[in-house]
């Protein structure tokens, strides 16, 4: 291509570009060729107004990076594309300007295009390196939050275990130690020294590692000291179980489903429990927990089997229950109040209530929450949060029953 038509093509090139290259809020200019309105120009009048324009937004565009990136830099690595590229357009934007004052259009405009797109490229990573920090930020900022109740947990272990005569110490300082590294954590990320603050999670991290182990170790010992009244738990639940598992079997059966599965796994946990109660009718509750222990698996397998048929059960209870919502609801506020009255009575006698108050308190917001999505005309969702409602106050039922 001649001279004169690459001149050509980089002039038009220019203006495809110039609102097209530039992030909008820096794009808008004041229109600097209105003088020439209406006047034939030739191809160096041109060009001059065209780099003009273009050193303008270039010096426009130039602040902008600066604000954003300068006050980063020492803190990216040398061969960051966001560094990479930011040098790259300081470098073309100083020859762009060194040209224009030499009368050098053309040559402006191309480095002015290319200064304007390396740009544009840093930004670009800049973005996405908050985006990704921000996210990164979000999920630590979670995890320590989840450390909260995780904290409680490592807390009440020390206070049972220390109580029953069980050496606590390494727990404890590890815990302290735990502690301590995640508000470490926490205090970076309210600095805003991102950076810090993920090398800190990692070493909280580390100190929750050893942590677990040995909360593990402590648990085993507890439950050891505890064996007697644990299978005993373990007896009567199982038992329970198995009468769910065996009356889902039947009528499962009569109905023409494959109980198959629910089956395996009831053979497979009436052989663990019958073995767990003949050591503990001989008082031998340790070797039963350790029974208990060495099945693990069998056992919660049998469990999530049962937990599965009653979530079907209380389902269909409530497509039954829904067909008259306002009698629904009615008995639902009628179990929250005779059940928050059951378990103030069995406070006064001493009982720990904690846990099915917290599981009523649970059922009531849920209950409000589905009636509201009733409300909303959002009968799905509502149902959803009916079915957590419903299911939480079986369970405070069950802690009634059991210590009534």
């Amino acid at each position: 291509m001649p001279m004169k038509g690459i001149k050509g093509f980089a002039l038009a090139l220019a203006m495809l570009l110039l609102g097209s290259v530039i992030p909008l809020g820096l794009a808008e200019s004041n229109n600097n060729t209105g003088s020439y309105t209406g006047v034939a120009m030739d191809n160096s009048t041109r060009e001059m107004v065209i780099a003009g324009q273009l050193i303008d937004q270039l010096q426009r565009l130039s602040k902008f990076a600066e604000d954003k990136i300068e006050p980063i830099k020492d803190k990216l690595p040398e061969n960051s594309t966001i560094l990479t590229h930011y040098e790259l357009a300081e470098d073309y934007k100083e020859k762009a300007v060194s040209e224009y004052e030499a009368g050098d259009y053309y040559n402006s405009i191309l480095d002015s295009l290319t200064a304007m797109h390396h740009y544009k490229v840093a930004l670009s990573a800049l973005n996405e390196a908050k985006e990704k920090v921000q996210d990164v930020r979000e999920r630590i900022k979670m995890e320590i939050e989840r450390m909260t109740e995780y904290f409680r947990f490592v807390e009440k272990t020390i206070r049972l275990a220390g109580n029953q005569g069980i050496d606590v110490s390494n727990l404890t300082a590890l815990y302290n130690e735990t502690r301590d590294a995640y508000k470490v954590v926490l205090d970076d990320l309210k600095a805003g020294d991102y950076e810090k603050a993920k090398a800190d999670y990692e070493v909280a991290k580390e100190k929750k590692a050893l942590l677990d182990e040995e909360l593990r170790k402590v648990r085993e010992e507890l439950a050891y000291a505890n064996a007697e009244e644990i299978v005993k738990d373990f007896l009567i639940k199982g038992e329970k179980g198995m009468e769910i598992a065996q009356k889902a079997i039947e009528v499962g059966e009569q109905n023409g489903y494959n109980v198959t599965e629910l089956q395996e796994r009831l053979d497979a946990f009436s052989e663990v429990y019958s073995h767990v109660k003949a050591l503990a009718d001989e008082g031998k509750w340790e070797d039963a927990l350790t029974v208990m222990k060495d099945n693990r698996e069998t056992i919660v397998e049998f469990h999530n089997a049962v937990e599965f048929v009653l979530r079907k059960v209380r389902e269909r209870e409530l497509d039954e229950k829904l067909k008259d919502v306002r009698a629904f609801l009615r008995e639902m506020n009628d179990r929250i109040q005779k059940d928050a009255k059951a378990l103030r009575e069995l406070k006064s006698r001493g009982v720990d209530t904690t846990r099915a108050e917290v599981q009523l308190k649970v059922a009531a917001q849920e209950l409000r929450i589905g009636v509201e999505l009733l409300k909303a005309k959002k009968p799905l969702q509502a149902k959803a949060h009916f079915a957590i409602a419903l299911d939480m106050l079986h369970k405070v039922d069950e802690f009634i029953l059991a210590h009534s």
